[in-house]
C-alpha cells in the first residue's frame, strides 16, 4: 500500500473499486501527464445520496455527498493509473455541481466537503482550483456530481 493509500486508511477510507460509467462516456481521458475524471455522483456503496439543497437537504449533507464524489474520483484516478495511486502528482481542478433551489447560495459550502477531504487526505498534492455551481437537477437526483482534472505520472 502505497503513501497515499495508507494515509486514506488512516482516515478509515478504503477506495472502492472504480463505478462504470451510467451512459455513453468513458470514465477517464488521460493526455500526457494530465487526467480527466468524468463526473462521479454522490453514492455511498450502491446507495445514491439523492436530495436538493436549500430544499430537503442541509449543507452538511450536502458536503458528506460531495466527500462521496471525492473518494469515487480517486478510484477513478488509481484505475487510470494501474492501481498505483501514489503516481497522482496533485489534484488540479474540481468542478462541483450541486443540486439546489433558485435561491440557495452555499454551493461553496457543499464542495468543500470534497475539496477539505482531498487537502486532508493527499496533502499539498489535494489543493485545488476549483468551480462550484447550482444545478436545477442532477442525474438521478443526486444532491452532488463532481468532476476533476489531475496530474499524473
Amino acid at each position: 500500500m502505497g503513501q497515499f493509500e495508507t494515509r486514506l486508511a488512516e482516515l478509515g477510507v478504503i477506495l472502492p473499486d472504480a463505478p462504470a460509467p451510467a451512459a455513453n462516456y468513458v470514465p477517464y481521458v488521460r493526455v500526457g501527464d494530465i487526467l480527466h475524471v468524468s463526473g462521479q455522483i454522490s453514492k455511498e456503496g450502491d446507495i445514491l445520496i439523492t436530495g436538493r439543497l436549500g430544499d430537503d437537504m442541509e449543507t452538511s449533507a450536502g458536503a458528506a455527498a460531495a466527500r462521496a464524489c471525492a473518494i469515487a474520483l480517486l478510484s477513478q484516478v488509481k484505475a487510470a493509473c494501474d492501481g498505483d495511486l501514489d503516481r497522482l502528482v496533485r489534484v488540479v481542478k474540481l468542478t462541483g455541481f450541486v443540486n439546489s433551489t433558485p435561491d440557495y447560495v452555499e454551493q461553496p459550502a457543499v464542495i468543500n466537503g470534497a475539496s477539505d477531504f482531498l487537502g486532508e487526505a493527499l496533502g499539498e498534492a489535494g489543493k485545488h482550483a476549483r468551480s462550484a455551481v447550482s444545478a436545477a437537477s442532477l442525474p438521478f437526483g443526486v444532491a452532488v456530481e463532481i468532476e476533476g482534472i489531475f496530474q499524473i505520472r
